[in-house]
C-alpha cells in the first residue's frame, strides 16, 4: 500500500501529456543556472502547463555573469592560473592557458547573453511546435510527449555525469599531488563545463523535436502511399486503423480526402521549417562559441599530448607522464563529445527532412487524381525552397562536413606548433613567467 503512491509519483516524473510538460525539467535546469528568464508552471485548475516569466531569471543570469567575471579576473591576476598550468608550463602553454581563460570568459558571457536577450525567439519556437502539434493531431497523429521527456532526462543526466566525472577526476589528481587550486579556479572550471553541457543538452532536445516531427510527416505520407499500393482506399474509408509506432501513436483518419491530407502535411512541413529556422537563430551564437572553445582546447591538448609522447619536451612536473597524458586526453575527448553531440543532433534532423522529398515524388508517380497531383507538385516546390539548415552565425554549416573541416584545421595547427617547438632553442626550460621577467629586466636595464 505504501509503494503505490511512490510508484505513481515516479511514473508522473517520466510521463508527459503536453509539450511544455515534456520540457519542464530542461527549463527548470536552465532557469536555475540563469540561462533562461522563464520556467514552466502549471495551472492549478486546468492542470495546463505554460511559460511563466520572472524578473528573478534576469537577475539570476546577471549574477552568474558577475560571479564569472570576478573569478576569471582572480585567476588572471594569480599568474593566469588554470588547471593545465599545474600540469605543464612553457612558452606555448602559457599562451594557450591565457587563450583558454580569455575564450572561456568570453564564451560563457556570450552564451548567457544570447540565451537571455533573444528569449522571444525561443518562445516563438515553442509556440510553433504547439501549433504544429495541433495540426498533426488533425491528420491522425497523437504525439507521445513522454518520449520527449525521457530523452531530455537522458541527455541532461549523461552530460552532467560526464562533466562531473571529468571535474572530480581532475581535482582528485591535483589534490593527490598536494596541489591546492584556488576557489576561483574551482568555480571557473566547473561552471564553464556546466554551462556548455546545458547549452548542448538544450540544443539536442530542440533538434530532437524537429527530427520527431519530420518522422511524423513522413509516416503520414508513407501511410497514404501504402493505401494506394494496396488499392484499398475506398474500403479503408469505412474503418479506422490503429498503428503503434516508435516515437508516437498514429491512427489514420480515413474519412479525409487525400488532397486535404497532403495540404495539411504541407502546412505542417512549413511550420517545422519555420520552427527549425527560429531555433537556429536562437542557438547560432551559442553554437559558434561552443565549437570555437572546443576547437581551441582540442588543438592545445593534442599538442601537449603529442609533444610529451614524441619526447620533444623535458617537462619538470610533479605529475607522472600517465597522469599528464590522461588529463589532457580526457579533456580533449570531453570537447570532442561536445562537438559530436551538436553535429549529430543537427545531422539527424537534416537527414529526416531530406526523406520527405523522396516520399512526395513516390506519391507523385502513383497518383492518378489531377487534384492530388497538383497538391503534390506544390509540395515538391515547397520542398525545394524550404530546407532546414543549422549554421554557426552563418560562418559554417553544422553537419558532418564539419568533421572534415576541423580535422584539416587541427592537423595544420598541430604541425605549426610542433615546428615552433622544435625550432625554439630554449623551449624546454623557459616558462611564461621567465618571458615576463626577461621583458621587465630588459626594460629596467634600458631605462
Amino acid at each position: 500500500m505504501l509503494q503505490h503512491p511512490f510508484r505513481r509519483r515516479v511514473r508522473r516524473w517520466f510521463t508527459a501529456k503536453q509539450l511544455y510538460e515534456s520540457l519542464r525539467p530542461l527549463f527548470h535546469v536552465t532557469y536555475l543556472h540563469g540561462l533562461t528568464s522563464f520556467y514552466i508552471c502549471s495551472d492549478g485548475k486546468t492542470g495546463r502547463r505554460d511559460i511563466k516569466k520572472s524578473w528573478f531569471g534576469y537577475l539570476n543570469g546577471i549574477a552568474h555573469i558577475v560571479a564569472y567575471s570576478v573569478c576569471y579576473t582572480l585567476t588572471i591576476r594569480n599568474n593566469c592560473e588554470s588547471v593545465a598550468s599545474y600540469f605543464f608550463r612553457s612558452r606555448i602553454t602559457y599562451f594557450g592557458d591565457l587563450m583558454q581563460i580569455v575564450s572561456g570568459f568570453i564564451g560563457v558571457t556570450v552564451i548567457y547573453l544570447t540565451a537571455i536577450i533573444p528569449k522571444h525567439r525561443l518562445e516563438q519556437c515553442l509556440q510553433k511546435f504547439h501549433t504544429m502539434d495541433l495540426q498533426l493531431h488533425s491528420v491522425g497523429i497523437k504525439i507521445m510527449y513522454s518520449k520527449v521527456l525521457r530523452y531530455s532526462y537522458a541527455v541532461m543526466i549523461s552530460m552532467m555525469l560526464v562533466n562531473f566525472g571529468f571535474s572530480w577526476g581532475t581535482f582528485a589528481v591535483l589534490y593527490s599531488s598536494k596541489t591546492q587550486p584556488t576557489w576561483a579556479l574551482h568555480f571557473t572550471f566547473m561552471v564553464q563545463h556546466t554551462v556548455i553541457a546545458i547549452a548542448i543538452a538544450m540544443f539536442s532536445c530542440f533538434t530532437y523535436l524537429v527530427e520527431m516531427r519530420f518522422v511524423m510527416v513522413n509516416k503520414v505520407l508513407k501511410n497514404l502511399a501504402h493505401q494506394w499500393d494496396t488499392r484499398s482506399i475506398k474500403a479503408v474509408q469505412k474503418q479506422r486503423s490503429l498503428q503503434c509506432l516508435d516515437s508516437f501513436s498514429m491512427y489514420t483518419i480515413v474519412t479525409k480526402d487525400p488532397a486535404e491530407i497532403i495540404q495539411e502535411s504541407m502546412e505542417i512541413h512549413q511550420l517545422i521549417c519555420e520552427a527549425a529556422a527560429t531555433a537556429n537563430k536562437y542557438f547560432t551564437y551559442q553554437l559558434l562559441t561552443i565549437i570555437s572553445i572546443a576547437f581551441l582546447i582540442i588543438v592545445f591538448d593534442a599538442y601537449y599530448v603529442l609533444e610529451t609522447l614524441l619526447g620533444k619536451s623535458k617537462r619538470e612536473s610533479k605529475f607522472k607522464t600517465v597522469e599528464f597524458v590522461t588529463f589532457f586526453s580526457c579533456q580533449m575527448i570531453l570537447y570532442l563529445i561536445a562537438i559530436v553531440s551538436i553535429v549529430e543532433g543537427s545531422n539527424r534532423a537534416i537527414k529526416k527532412s531530406e526523406k520527405t522529398g523522396a516520399i512526395v515524388h513516390s506519391l507523385l508517380n502513383k497518383t492518378k487524381s489531377p487534384e492530388v497531383r497538383e497538391k503534390l507538385q506544390q509540395f515538391s516546390m515547397q520542398l525545394m525552397h524550404l530546407k532546414i539548415n543549422f549554421t554557426a552565425a552563418g560562418l559554417f554549416n553544422i553537419d558532418r562536413t564539419l568533421y572534415f573541416t576541423i580535422s584539416g584545421a587541427l592537423t595544420t595547427y598541430l604541425i605549426i606548433l610542433l615546428q615552433f617547438t622544435s625550432n625554439s632553442p630554449s623551449n624546454e626550460n623557459s616558462s611564461g613567467f621567465d618571458c615576463c621577467e626577461a621583458y621587465h629586466n630588459m626594460t629596467n636595464h634600458t631605462v
